[in-house]
């Protein structure tokens, strides 16, 4: 037998402040108060079992770290933020404001906040899950301070030099003799009594080094220096290992500690590739299972960040959901998809992650992405098995979740705030009041989400999508080699073991029925497949279960092709087997 491969797996993404809110104010930067907010409570057993029945295997728990908020919180010993630097009221998860700590927001009792917590680490594995957390290595919320921080570990930017624009021994970049200038065009949706002061300016978090970043910049967050001097020409100081690295590698070695099974690293590109490949191995000698997922948008660095930086999954958004979405939306070509996978193929297919939504994605059903779920779901099936690696849902994707309205600084965009208090409306009919069920969806949710379930079983129980090779039938079809296949909206390939061998064929059309006919090569049938070249086999439908089969000769399949019909928006899997 095969061996399991343990890359492939399926994790769903909880925006943990909007997951178990039940308020259905919805008022437009209402605060906690008003809109409500979700906890670490509310991801309960129930909760829990049914993601588990759902087929997940890890959650990325969103916004866990403590971060800048206009919630006030000093009654707990929390510092206020300034409204000039936050965005939203509640404000930006990737802004943290104390590594160390946990949001206070995703706490029923504030003071036993890390407890909470942990419990829900502890509530998570008991269900056989895994837990992901965001681990945000490039920024800091502007007034970053740990409260929490263990005794004897200094601050970020405790004994800089805040004299000088850059050194290796600061923990932050500085514009000397310069105040920070709030960028023209903000308006906090709080009152301002009094004005925002930094002086020296730190630089800002997407590589802004000047005293007044703009609206569309980062400007709520402070870069943080890894001994790269990006003002003489990324002139790098990596010996002695600077003090920023040091403090990274405690603060991921104590959430390891904590049982968090894995970090998805926001834009891990920002920091040097050196630093990774130096403190992964660090962090695995106190957890070697311990995952790393990288957020990276720039396939030449795909490489370095897997051999140099030594993560385990990069995000594919440049290439895969690229290419799909421009299918999707009907402008792409399936063409495109051959393209992908020859370019990640050899060394790195495996490591890469696949979605068709996160946070900072619009929604698949929104006007401003497909304007309906059904649409994305031969793309979601070719997601989740056209190689070995790992899958990831958004929470509420498999309800149709359609964010029409402005929540608060997000405004209207087609994506689920991360910004502000809401409750999610499609969602909130799943949660029904933490029975966590189908109770309260419509008959399109329930068939939308069954689809989905069905396909995490899918991915999971069929050897040859998580452990098997990969051949792409589209040259062998394409350019009038097989009746009516047009290779701009039809897409077919083989997943394949020693045990089982299935085909997959998909048509990305939104309007026409496709009566195409599908080779596989003679080479890949007996090469490849190891198949014999006598007798008969038949195309034996495994997802979806309700299609019919097909009788096929082995002539018939390596010369003529096979006649298969493929409704409008369709995804089929079947397995070649002995008649």
């Amino acid at each position: 037998m095969t061996a399991v491969n343990q890359d492939k797996f399926i994790i769903y993404q909880i925006f943990t402040r909007l997951f178990g809110n039940r308020n259905q104010t919805n008022k437009l930067y209402g605060t906690i108060d008003e809109n409500g907010c979700g906890k670490f409570n509310d991801i309960d057993d129930t909760a829990l079992g049914a993601l588990k029945e759902f087929g997940v295997t890890h959650l990325w728990y969103t916004g866990v770290l403590e971060h800048a908020t206009l919630t006030d919180y000093a009654r707990y010993g929390i510092n206020p933020d300034h409204p000039l630097i936050v965005k939203g009221i509640a404000g930006s998860p990737y802004a943290v404001k104390d590594y160390y700590d946990v949001d206070p927001d995703l706490a029923v009792d504030v003071p036993n906040r890390m407890a909470e917590f942990e419990n829900l680490i502890a509530r998570t594995h008991a269900h056989g899950l895994k837990a992901i957390i965001d681990f945000i290595p490039n920024h800091v919320a502007r007034q970053y301070h740990s409260d929490m921080r263990p005794e004897g570990v200094k601050d970020f930017g405790e004994g800089d030099d805040d004299t000088i624009a850059f050194s290796p021994s600061n923990n932050f970049y500085y514009i000397p003799n310069h105040d920070f200038v709030v960028p023209e065009g903000h308006t906090p949706p709080l009152p301002v009594t009094t004005p925002y002061h930094e002086r020296p300016a730190k630089a800002t978090g997407n590589d802004v080094f000047q005293a007044q970043p703009s609206q569309y910049d980062w400007y709520e967050t402070v870069k943080l220096n890894y001994g790269v001097d990006y003002l003489d020409g990324r002139t790098r100081y990596f010996d002695p290992i600077p003090s920023t690295w040091v403090k990274m590698r405690d603060i991921l070695v104590y959430w390891a500690q904590k049982g968090v099974d894995g970090f998805r690293c926001d834009m891990a590109e920002m920091v040097p590739v050196e630093f990774w490949g130096w403190v992964i191995p660090e962090v695995k000698k106190a957890n070697p299972a311990i995952i790393f997922i990288a957020e990276i948008y720039n396939p030449f660095e795909y490489r370095n960040y897997i051999n140099i930086g030594q993560f385990d999954y990069l995000y594919d958004k440049v290439g895969l959901y690229n290419s799909l979405r421009r299918i999707i939306e009907g402008h792409g070509t399936a063409e495109d998809i051959t393209r992908i996978w020859q370019h990640e193929s050899g060394d790195f297919a495996e490591h890469m992650l696949r979605f068709l939504e996160n946070h900072d994605e619009q929604r698949i059903a929104s006007r401003y992405f497909a304007g309906n779920p059904w649409t994305a779901l031969p793309a979601m099936v070719l997601s989740a098995t056209l190689h070995t690696g790992p899958l990831m849902l958004y929470f509420g994707q498999e309800l149709g979740v359609d964010p029409t309205q402005q929540e608060g600084f997000q405004g209207e965009d087609g994506r689920t705030t991360i910004f502000d208090y809401w409750g999610v409306p499609e969602f909130q009919q799943w949660v029904n009041g933490g029975k966590f069920n189908d109770e309260l969806l419509s008959t399109e949710q329930k068939t939308l989400r069954d689809f989905y379930q069905k396909m995490n079983a899918f991915v999971l129980g069929n050897e040859a999508v998580y452990a098997g090779g990969f051949y792409d039938l589209q040259y062998v079809n394409a350019d009038g080699q097989s009746v009516n296949y047009d290779k701009t909206i039809i897409y077919s390939y083989l997943r394949h073991t020693d045990n089982q061998k299935l085909l997959f064929v998909y048509n990305f059309d939104e309007s026409r029925t496709v009566e195409t006919t599908i080779k596989i090569p003679q080479d890949a049938w007996t090469n490849v497949l190891k198949l014999g070249n006598t007798g008969s086999y038949k195309l034996k439908p495994v997802f979806p279960l309700e299609v019919p089969q097909v009788q096929l000769r082995t002539a018939e399949i390596t010369s003529t092709g096979v006649p298969i019909e493929l409704p409008p928006i369709s995804a089929f899997a079947f397995e070649i087997v002995p008649k």
